[in-house]
């Protein structure tokens, strides 16, 4: 076994391997092949509904199911399964007189967590519990470890995250998050396919110099072949914005994203992002555009525009509320926008503000923010003090974002110390980012150079020096806008899941020790 086992699960597997051992010996394989049952357990229910036991009996049919074994109630020479496919659950009734003596002895060497496949008319039984009754019967899987008891799902969350396939089997609910998850991508390629985008990969494994698009550490790696070192991409931005310049004008990509940070209940270090670029747009567009999206994932995945997140109502009926980082960043410092942008006063108003907050690890983010640039500062002031005072009811876009926040993002014609971005908020949670792209190959040259110079003084995070994507805006890129948005999060979101880690098959997790 593959690791260790208590002395009563250990028993258990004796039991069952010598069950397989008896099914053998009967001439049937406990581990088939090439079973195709005809019909799933929707198709019944699809078929008869309701309907009672003698409309039933007029066109019983001839169903073919399979599944795993849920449950089994036993009666000597007969007994019901509760039976589950991908589509749901059918019971199945076994009884010798029906099956024959074969098939009623490959029959008496079933356990709970089998896969089995059966075949007969339909019946209602007198509980009102819609079942094929089996006239032929057989063992396509046989189960050597035994399932949770009572299909009350598994308490240690944890090792519902270590073992998702026992999870997906025996906890509700968790098989329709997944569900609703594919759904969730599913319209959001629709969404953009209908309006002209084209999906598109590009590269995971980055050269050092590529690996930008983010403010975020990444993971390395090595190509022995070729003695090189690499990074695994941290977004997928600069090359689908090198697709524009070549004229893709509307491109999009969902991918797996992968950034070397901290693990908490909104953050897996291995994550899936979309991001779409849109020639001859600005983020004003995307805004508008990103209301539909967000209105359209609402109501065909949970039905409905108003969405209940963690005991709250949200309503993603378009338009959504506006808030301006720089207004409410300075505001909570006690000072005006512009002095807070000039940096009048911003050292004293943060490390006052630091004082209140004590020894935190706010306070901590406050006094660093006193050695930061001023729009660094009115960002952090943000992050710490406003975030949580957005509206809890409606997706909230927050607007007004400094320079120094944002070295890909295209300067305000009218105030170039702030830039043309939105993020997107929800229940306190950043779902998407976007903004009118810089298109300026001089202006991105410096903000690399500004990167660097941040780099050199310790910042991990900073970006890199892409020079080939510099030399491909020196080619023109038009006028653009750009956004990512995190599909963990809005499948969290529209799943009503407390935890990134339910939303995602296989989350990152420490090693037991």
């Amino acid at each position: 076994m593959s690791e260790e086992l208590g002395a009563t699960e250990r028993e258990i597997v004796a039991q069952r391997l010598r069950k397989a051992e008896e099914l053998r010996q009967l001439g049937v394989n406990p581990y088939g092949n090439g079973h195709a049952p005809e019909h799933l357990a929707r198709d019944l229910h699809g078929r008869y509904g309701d309907a009672p036991p003698e409309t039933i009996a007029l066109d019983p049919g001839d169903w073919s199911v399979a599944g795993r074994v849920l449950a089994m109630r036993s009666f000597g020479k007969a007994a019901f399964l509760k039976v589950r496919d991908r589509s749901g659950e059918i019971q199945v009734w076994v009884k010798k007189d029906k099956v024959g003596e074969k098939a009623f002895e490959i029959f008496k060497r079933l356990d709970v967590g089998d896969v089995i496949a059966a075949r007969g008319p339909a019946t209602r039984t007198k509980t009102g519990e819609l079942t094929v009754e089996a006239a032929t019967f057989t063992i396509l899987t046989k189960a050597i470890r035994p399932l949770p008891e009572k299909w009350h799902g598994l308490a240690d969350v944890e090792q519902r995250y270590r073992q998702r396939y026992l999870d997906l089997v025996s906890t509700p609910g968790v098989r329709e998050t997944f569900e609703k998850r594919a759904r969730i991508v599913t319209t959001i390629r629709r969404f953009l396919d209908d309006r002209g985008y084209l999906e598109v990969e590009t590269p995971t494994l980055h050269k050092p110099e590529e690996a930008g698009g983010a403010t975020a550490r990444p993971f390395e790696t090595h190509h022995n072949a070729l003695s090189l070192d690499l990074k695994l991409r941290i977004a997928t931005e600069l090359h689908l914005k090198r697709l524009v310049v070549g004229g893709l004008e509307r491109v999009y990509e969902i991918g797996r994203i992968w950034r070397n940070e901290g693990i908490d209940r909104r953050h897996n270090p291995e994550f899936t992002s979309i991001e779409f670029y849109q020639a001859y747009a600005t983020h004003e567009d995307l805004m508008l555009l990103t209301e539909q999206l967000f209105h359209e994932l609402a109501v065909k995945v949970t039905g409905s525009a108003q969405v209940t997140f963690q005991g709250r109502v949200i309503d993603f009926t378009p338009p959504f509320p506006r808030h301006s980082m720089l207004e409410m960043g300075a505001r909570a410092l006690g000072l005006s926008p512009e002095d807070a942008l000039a940096g009048r006063g911003l050292s004293e108003a943060l490390s006052r503000a630091a004082t209140r907050e004590g020894n935190s690890e706010d306070a901590w983010k406050l006094e660093k923010a006193s050695r930061a640039s001023p729009g660094e500062a009115i960002a952090l002031a943000f992050e710490v003090f406003c975030e949580h005072e957005l509206p809890a009811d409606r997706p909230t876009f927050v607007v007004d974002f400094p320079i120094e926040t944002s070295p890909l993002s295209r300067r305000r014609d009218a105030d170039p110390r702030l830039v043309d971005r939105f993020e997107l908020f929800v229940a306190g949670m950043e779902l998407a980012n976007a903004f009118s792209e810089l298109n300026d190959p001089v202006d991105q040259r410096a903000r690399f150079e500004a990167q660097l110079a941040a780099r050199a003084a310790g910042d991990e995070e900073a970006m890199p020096f892409d020079e080939d994507f510099v030399r491909a805006l020196e080619h023109g890129m038009p006028p653009t806008a750009g956004e990512g948005i995190g599909i963990d999060r809005v499948a969290m979101l529209l799943t009503d899941a407390p935890s990134i880690r339910d939303v995602i098959l296989f989350p990152l997790l420490k090693p037991r020790e």
